[in-house]
């Protein structure tokens, strides 16, 4: 993704925004979830209203788990999988009839078979697996045949639902979507994190069409974990934050400048703040039009006393290609063709130190291109640097499917104290933003 997200960016910055945004601050935002937020009926508080013996249950879920480049079928992390066996094992236990509902990537309202955008059926054999039981697929979402699936269920089927952005008003909270959906249960569970900050139709606009709608464990978890963190942490509190884009992040460091005592930045996103301080960049992606919005930021941390740490050096390549030459520079000595494509061995000791002396740390983005691995280790370093500081007792917190991948694939995620499976949703809470799909929940 981030390698991705870097070629796009690359190329758009060859060439200047016709509209540029306002160099004024962004609006102040705080990392509390709202009281109404915290008042949510939770799928405990279901159960021990209605008795979901027999009772058809619409379970919202995040099943966008990656696949293997090599055959576009095989799950390569079933993360976001496991997250969603509690709560649906909890409705099963309870007799209750399942229905799973999820997106799968982006098809823009078109039926995709196969891929990353495509139809459901790689994860019916995983869900399987990890339930414990038979799970019927459909190849609609809404509609008389799917509605007949509904009805003839019986306690403790499952029942999967295919890809609902194959509809075009699912992203738009179409009320006929929503309405179609509310036709196959009395009651509806939220366990998207990942998606809980979208109103969709299968998000937010179902619940209309519901006697209750609860947070899954996973949500519930999510909002309680990550409040605690930022709202009353165990100080110093501190945040990594990388990726390939500074607009996509601006919002949240801002919001991080209000609560933390330490922010640290890496990721393609730095090189907007090196122009800033008046750097050159050489040939590393640049997002002009957030420079100035970049430098008030730097500024703004002072102001607050909060220490924002940009890498010292970087890596370079001669090209995006796994096979580059490489070289090691400081931050204000890149120049010519060059591009900075990971952070320095003398950061990783810089950030070793801060990381340290915190007790609370927040992990979002990576600090390269760490889908390539000359590029890999200042983002499995940060891993290994948050796995360190939990054992030591801190609370540590990877959020962002990047960073989670990257923790995963180090083989540390049971080393940290909570792995968020919401990458947008993470960083729109920590904004302080009301989460759709939350508010829409019944009252506890």
């Amino acid at each position: 993704m981030f390698a991705q997200v870097f070629r796009q960016a690359a190329r758009r910055s060859a060439t200047a925004a016709t509209t540029k945004p306002s160099v004024s601050l962004l609006s102040q935002r705080y990392f509390h979830v709202s009281p109404l937020t915290l008042e949510k009926l939770n799928v405990t508080g279901l159960a021990d209203k209605v008795n979901l013996s027999g009772q058809n249950v619409l379970m919202r879920v995040d099943l966008n788990v990656p696949l293997s480049k090599e055959d576009d079928v095989t799950v390569t992390d079933d993360t976001r999988l496991r997250a969603i066996v509690p709560t649906t094992k909890f409705l099963l236990e309870k007799g209750a009839n399942v229905i799973l509902c999820s997106h799968f990537g982006r098809p823009k309202g078109q039926i995709i078979e196969t891929g990353k955008n495509g139809r459901l059926n790689p994860v019916v054999e995983p869900l399987k697996g990890l339930l414990g039981v038979d799970v019927k697929k459909m190849d609609d979402c809404m509609g008389e045949e799917v509605e007949a699936a509904a009805k003839g269920l019986t306690s403790g089927d499952v029942l999967l639902l295919e890809n609902t952005r194959f509809y075009k008003g699912e992203t738009k909270n179409d009320p006929e979507l929503a309405a179609g959906l509310g036709r196959l249960a009395d009651y509806f569970v939220m366990d998207a994190f990942g998606t809980a900050h979208r109103a969709h139709s299968s998000t937010a606009g179902v619940a209309d069409h519901m006697e209750l709608s609860a947070a899954g464990f996973l949500l519930d978890k999510e909002l309680k974990y990550l409040k605690g963190a930022v709202d009353e942490p165990n100080r110093p509190l501190c945040a990594i934050i990388g990726g390939a884009k500074v607009s996509t992040k601006l919002p949240v460091i801002e919001s991080l400048i209000e609560k933390c005592d330490t922010i640290l930045l890496g990721g393609g996103m730095i090189f907007t703040f090196y122009k800033a301080l008046g750097y050159d960049v050489g040939n590393s992606m640049l997002e002009e039009d957030y420079v100035e919005l970049a430098g008030k930021l730097m500024k703004q941390a002072e102001e607050k006393g909060v220490k924002l740490i940009l890498p010292t050096d970087v890596i370079l390549a001669d090209k995006f290609a796994e096979d580059a030459n490489t070289a090691i520079a400081k931050s204000n000595e890149i120049s010519g063709d060059w591009m900075g494509l990971d952070v320095g061995p003398e950061t990783l000791e810089v950030f070793k130190e801060e990381i340290g002396k915190c007790n609370t740390i927040v992990f979002n983005g990576p600090m390269g291109v760490f889908e390539m691995k000359p590029f890999a280790t200042g983002t499995i370093t940060v891993a290994e640097l948050m796995a360190e500081a939990t054992d030591r007792g801190a609370t540590t917190i990877v959020g962002g499917g990047d960073s989670v991948a990257a923790v995963n694939q180090a083989g540390l995620g049971s080393r940290v104290s909570h792995i968020s499976t919401g990458g947008g949703a993470s960083l729109e809470l920590l904004e302080g933003k009301e989460l759709p799909g939350v508010a829409a929940l019944s009252e506890a």
